[in-house]
């Protein structure tokens, strides 16, 4: 049998090696400090008057000091001052217990007895010592004596496995990239030329987008050594330690030159300095300043690129972002359309796909989306698929996946009474029927008033395509949709309910933006009330003002309720004229619970809708 399987796992050697550490405190206290028991203090005649009733039963004499214990007494230990060392009395005071058969000992005081104490402490300190060392090791992961060396980890070829056929939908950010691996592997072509590679790259962009994922199709691509580390690697509690690590970090890198440096959330050590309360000395300024001198100080850095990426660039120090220190900013934005079906393809390399499972659906199915929310939609669906026992993953199951993510598990055993049940079915037909009736929102994908996540009771949903701008025309149809639920509750119910909260939030958002950020009022006009300003104290972020007359202020409120009630009439209009079209699509919905695009236009098919108003 293999020893190591018998091991205990680490934490719990961890807790067992503190456990003794603790014990053996206690026992080398307990041996050379141990507790002193509750004494009472004699004068010389209550001594031997104790004596002389026969109730003392051990004495010491030390010097002019005399400690005993007396045979019965609540507090048993006594002491004594007693005359001063040489005195004849002590003679008497033998004699007298001697008379009385009392234990007794003369003791030279002071004497060795300041030897176990010292050594006593010895111990002690030696105790945390290894107490001390052995937390260190645990932080650094290694030698505790190493705190100033860089954590940086050089990434091997083999072990990246990631190469620029991994990486889809940024093909603009490839090229960017792929000139820095040219000039590594053939630096002559540009030298001949007199061009210089830059010292820095910045990937920027949402969370989610690959730039880390772009990073080690780099590190893979390269051919030369691949220096990767984190940010928050660099700063610790002690000071000094992260601008040790830097230095440490570029020595390395110095000398297996040409390579490439890679700092992931680089925002955890470059935020801007002087931003927040904590002066202008701490442990993260002192690493960022020697950061920024090692890219480019008065010592040159020829060789080494550094490559970082980070999702906040509005906080990192002006220094760092000039030229000579990233000089490229290359943006990794969200994936478009293409892009997001280029990216489905990576992912689903290794997987077995029915032939049902069209992959231009669901990538308008998921406007929005980046690269790591399509990797786990696909391994969402082959989980579904395996639980289901499917040879191949199906179109339903990427669906359910979608679903899934989008708004939370399925719950088909809710009990729900079935007036609300129609309520809902209401609600989301009006959702439904409006999309159908507005062309500008793109087509139906599906319906449903099967209940999911918490406070999910049903969702309308639509196939949209990414766009870059929107006119009033689009807004006001997404305002009119909006109202779709509540409108329909209205009309078959004649009564509101709570169930259009979220509607009205969404709705009075748009139509707040619409007034103060778009210009999109009669009233107001072509203004932009949105004023910005920067709070360094936060962090530099972005924080709202509301500093408008009330005169104002009432204006926007104005225009704003108009908005939200012509958008509201207009939906209930269009809802009323094609109440036939709404009764059906609801008791459709009671009966098979979901629709999709397809089933609801075969429903609505013999019917004439009414789309303007």
């Amino acid at each position: 049998m293999d020893r190591r399987s018998i091991q205990p796992p680490r934490p719990l050697r961890s807790i067992t090696f503190l456990l003794v550490l603790v014990m053996i405190g206690l026992l080398i206290s307990q041996a050379f400090w141990p507790s002193k028991p509750r004494t009472v203090e004699f004068s010389y005649s209550d001594l031997l008057a104790q004596i002389q009733s026969g109730n003392v039963a051990e004495v010491v004499i030390q010097g002019s000091r005399i400690e005993g214990v007396l045979k019965v007494a609540e507090i048993r230990n006594f002491v004594v001052q007693g005359p001063p060392e040489g005195s004849p009395l002590y003679a008497e005071l033998a004699q007298v217990m001697e008379d009385q058969g009392v234990v007794y000992r003369f003791q030279a005081p002071g004497g060795a007895s300041w030897i176990l104490p010292l050594l006593g402490y010895v111990l002690i300190m030696a105790l945390f010592a290894v107490f001390f060392a052995y937390m260190m090791r645990r932080m650094q992961g290694g030698n505790p004596f190493t705190f100033g060396q860089s954590r940086a980890k050089l990434v091997a070829k083999e072990f990246t496995k990631v190469s620029f056929k991994d990486v889809a939908g940024i093909d603009e950010v490839l090229d960017e990239v792929r000139e820095i691996v040219d000039y590594l592997r053939d630096p002559g072509r540009f030298v001949r030329l007199g061009a210089k590679i830059p010292k820095g790259i910045l990937l920027v962009g949402p969370p989610g987008t690959g730039k880390t994922l772009l990073a080690r199709a780099i590190a893979g691509e390269a051919g030369v050594p691949f220096f990767s580390i984190s940010g928050s690697d660099f700063v610790e509690m002690f000071v000094g330690v992260g601008a040790a690590r830097v230095r440490d970090m570029f020595q390395k890198a110095k000398a297996s030159a040409p390579c490439i440096v890679f700092i992931d959330e680089i925002d955890a050590v470059g935020r801007k300095r002087g931003a927040g309360l904590g002066g202008g000395h701490d442990e993260r300024e002192q690493t960022l300043n020697q950061l920024l001198s090692e890219m480019d100080g008065f010592e040159r850095n020829a060789g080494v690129i550094v490559l970082a990426a980070t999702n906040r660039p509005d906080v990192l120090d002006l220094a760092l972002l000039r030229p000579g220190r990233f000089d490229r900013k290359i943006a990794v934005p969200t994936p478009d359309l293409h892009g997001r079906e280029a990216i489905l393809k990576v992912h689903i390399r290794d997987k077995k796909l029915s032939p049902d499972v069209d992959l231009s659906v669901l990538a308008r199915r998921t406007p929005g989306f980046v690269g790591a929310d399509l990797e786990n939609l696909c391994n969402e669906a082959a989980l579904l698929a395996a639980r289901r026992n499917k040879e191949r993953i199906e179109l339903e199951d990427f669906e359910e996946a979608l679903d899934r993510v989008l708004t939370g598990l399925a719950r088909k055993g809710m009990y729900i009474k079935d007036e609300e049940r129609q309520r809902i079915a209401y609600h989301e037909s009006g959702h439904a029927l409006l999309n159908k009736l507005l062309p500008r929102l793109g087509p139906v994908h599906k319906v449903t008033i099967v209940p999911r996540g918490t406070g999910v009771l049903g969702f309308s949903q639509r196939l949209l395509e990414d766009k870059y701008w929107t006119s009033k025309d689009d807004l006001l149809d997404m305002l009119t949709w909006t109202f779709g639920g509540r409108g329909a509750e209205e009309i078959v119910f004649g009564e509101q309910s709570t169930g259009a909260a979220n509607d009205l939030r969404d709705a009075t958002e748009l139509a707040t933006k619409m007034v103060i950020e778009y210009g999109m009022s009669e009233g107001l006009g072509p203004i932009n009330l949105g004023k910005e300003r920067t709070n360094i104290f936060l962090g530099e972020e972005i924080v709202r003002s509301d500093a408008h007359s009330e005169e104002l202020a009432a204006a926007v409120d104005r225009e704003i309720r108009a908005i939200l009630n012509q958008a509201y009439r207009r939906a209930k209009d269009l809802l009323a004229r094609n109440r036939t079209a709404l009764d059906r699509i609801a008791q459709e919905l009671l009966r098979r619970e979901s629709l999709d695009g397809e089933e609801m236009n075969a429903l609505l098919a013999d019917l004439t809708l009414q789309p303007t108003g």
